[in-house]
């Protein structure tokens, strides 16, 4: 992911019940949809006993936008009903990054 800073990380961290009949396919219909916004700029995940996703965004208004999707608050309601025990949700602004690779 290349990008300009700053940009803004949303960081969904979740345990899950023991009910995840269907997870998977809405996880991924939530990822390809939500890089159709504008102002996505990538994600990463991570899912087993404590799930963690960060997606990146190039604005706070592109975040909210996202947040009220219309089939993105039907995966948040499922979600709620269905599949977590448990989530928290970050909004972190990046000033800064850097890696390693290789």
């Amino acid at each position: 992911m290349k990008s300009t800073k700053p940009y803004y990380a949303v960081i969904f961290t979740s345990t899950k019940n023991e009910d995840i009949k269907g997870y998977a396919e809405l996880a991924n219909k939530m990822e390809n949809l939500a890089k159709q916004q504008d102002g996505y700029l990538g994600i990463e995940s991570a899912r087993s006993e404590v799930g963690i996703t960060v997606s990146y965004w190039g604005s706070l208004d592109a975040i909210k936008q996202w947040k009220q999707n219309a089939e993105h608050l039907f995966a948040q309601q499922k979600g709620r009903e269905q599949w977590y025990n448990w989530y928290k949700v970050r909004i972190c602004k990046v000033e800064r990054e850097y890696e390693f690779e290789r």
